[in-house]
């Protein structure tokens, strides 16, 4: 019987002067990105104003930009609480569709007629508008934040899955038979070979499953009249007529989206791919 090997972990990459030299160059453009965004929002700021004062539109209907700085000043604390309520919601609908959709999808592998019936399902589903799941929870759970949870799970959790399902079958082959002749079987292999290698492909399901959450999550939080929340500020805005109120929010979500995406999942995304190699081409 052939002895077994202990799989080890890969070590970090130690980057070399053109790596670095690489880097530096990445941080230049990072810093071109940020002085155009601010030039950007500074034109849109100006013919935001500029239209405001041509009185176009009623100012009911379209505030200044100072009326709208005015609204945050306004809501000052309550804002704060109800963006703290929706990110909540947010990471625990998000936490529990990443762990469920990665086990789903290693079962999907694992088992290859349920991976085949399942995946169809998923296609299939992961198309099904999220706002079209909040009448079934509203019906079947109530109006509460477990109502809100489920339409934020049903809305993400078949993007991880796929993704899992489709990362892990991509991996070329020849991984799995070096570890196999290493003696790697069973639950190391997946560990250790198969996770990391489907991690690229894992990366972007859970990047597009977070922009599902995120936009199921508001919608929910409006139509099901939550108490706290971003959504229940955009709700209350459209009742009263403030449209200084609404365009705050509108401003809110748009910040925390663009947070997200820049600091978090493309941070993580280039990580992967420095540490895979894939940015290579790129020099």
């Amino acid at each position: 019987m052939m002895k077994r090997e202990k799989i080890t972990k890969l070590q970090p990459r130690k980057y070399s002067i053109e790596e670095k030299i690489r880097r530096k160059k990445i941080s230049r453009i990072n810093l071109n990105d940020i002085a155009n965004t601010i030039l950007f929002l500074a034109v849109f700021v100006g013919i935001w104003q500029l239209t405001f004062m041509l009185g176009i539109w009623p100012r009911v209907a379209l505030p200044s930009p100072a009326m709208v700085a005015q609204s945050f000043a306004e809501l000052n604390f309550s804002l704060i609480t109800n963006i703290s309520v929706t990110m909540w919601r947010l990471m625990i609908g998000f936490s529990i569709s990443i762990i469920l959709g990665v086990g789903i999808g290693l079962a999907m592998v694992k088992f290859k007629d349920f991976g085949k019936t399942m995946s169809s399902f998923a296609v299939g589903l992961q198309s099904f508008p999220s706002i079209a799941w909040v009448p079934f929870a509203i019906l079947f759970i109530g109006l509460n934040d477990f109502g809100i949870l489920f339409v934020v799970i049903m809305s993400s959790i078949f993007s991880v899955m796929l993704s899992t399902y489709s990362g892990i079958r991509t991996v070329p082959p020849i991984y799995a038979r070096a570890a196999r002749n290493l003696g790697a079987k069973g639950m190391p292999l997946f560990r250790y070979v198969m996770i990391p290698a489907a991690t690229p492909s894992l990366i972007v399901g859970v990047t597009q499953a977070w922009s599902f959450a995120w936009h199921a999550l508001i919608g929910a939080e409006i139509l099901m009249a939550a108490y706290l929340g971003l959504g229940h500020i955009l709700d209350v805005g459209r009742e009263f007529q403030l449209m200084d109120q609404i365009i705050a929010s509108m401003i809110t979500i748009f910040a925390i989206g663009l947070v997200f995406d820049r600091l978090v999942f493309s941070k993580l995304a280039n990580k992967v791919r420095d540490r895979w190699g894939l940015n290579q081409g790129n020099e």
